[in-house]
């Protein structure tokens, strides 16, 4: 592929996650580790298809008496990751009475950006229909997402998708976004757009920053680890505005701590910030 634009060193440096930690192996395979726990101690529905077009598939942990149901969408840039490396996100909402359901998408630059949109939204759209069959209560669908999940996440509260799924529009409930790509223009000048391949019709289309909703019953809750390059912090901190411009509530958690991969991790401990904060949002929209 020829790179449309000119890759700009400086915002290279402030989207490049990797290079923000001593050693990724070593906090890559942390989250393993608390995934790999997290399958063999929990109740699962493994593999379940979601969307028939990509073949697509989810893992519920948790479900039954009446649950709700939150969907964790995984980071890696779109085109790394899988949810059995994720399983990590489960175990502090189902001790908090929350099923999970971690789904996997199609990677970049198999696919374009576009095509893993839609396949969260069905996931969405699945989990809705079918959650009845596990015992849960789908009457809305919580999501949550890290990194690319972040960004995949606010397009989940864009508010312009649901009637195309034959959903109500008011079907997301909380949503926890993250370290998130709300803006995606400045990718376009870094190594990141040699797999995402976006130019800007496809900026414009696939940034939530540009599609926040008139009105929403969602509560967003956002949140970026204090030592993560400066890219993450920005895009978070922006896009925390702009909804509260909107007229929007959005909470944010604080994680000073924290880089940008073992701020997802504390999804695994019930007492948790993250997780508190989640499932008393969804308490509280369940009255």
């Amino acid at each position: 592929m020829t790179r449309p634009f000119p890759l700009r060193p400086e915002l290279d440096r402030a989207y490049n996650a990797r290079e923000s930690v001593v050693s990724f192996e070593d906090e890559y395979g942390a989250l393993v580790a608390l995934s790999r726990t997290a399958r063999r101690s929990l109740p699962v529905q493994a593999d379940l298809v979601f969307d028939r077009a990509s073949g697509m598939k989810l893992d519920l942990y948790g479900a039954g008496d009446g649950r709700p149901v939150l969907l964790w969408i995984h980071g890696g840039y779109w085109r790394l990751g899988n949810k059995e490396d994720n399983a990590f996100a489960a175990p502090g909402l189902v001790a908090q009475g929350v099923a999970v359901a971690v789904m996997d998408y199609t990677p970049a630059p198999a696919v374009s950006l576009d095509e893993i949109v839609r396949e969260v939204r069905q996931a969405v759209a699945w989990l809705h229909r079918n959650g009845g069959a596990y015992g849960l209560d789908t009457t809305r669908v919580h999501v949550g997402g890290s990194s690319a999940g972040g960004h995949l996440t606010g397009m989940l509260l864009t508010g312009d998708w649901e009637a195309d799924f034959g959903l109500p529009q008011d079907v997301i409930g909380v949503a926890l976004a993250l370290s998130g790509l709300f803006e995606l223009e400045p990718l376009l000048y870094t190594q990141v757009n040699d797999w995402a391949r976006m130019d800007q019709a496809a900026v414009a289309r696939l940034s939530p920053m540009r599609h926040i909703p008139d009105t929403t019953e969602a509560s967003l809750i956002l949140s970026v680890g204090g030592l993560e390059p400066e890219g993450f912090p920005r895009q978070t901190q922006d896009y925390h505005t702009a909804w509260i411009a909107a007229g929007h509530k959005a909470e944010w958690v604080e994680m000073p701590g924290y880089n940008h991969f073992d701020i997802s991790g504390t999804l695994s401990d019930p007492s948790g910030d993250l997780v508190q904060a989640t499932a008393h949002a969804i308490a509280a929209q369940r009255g």
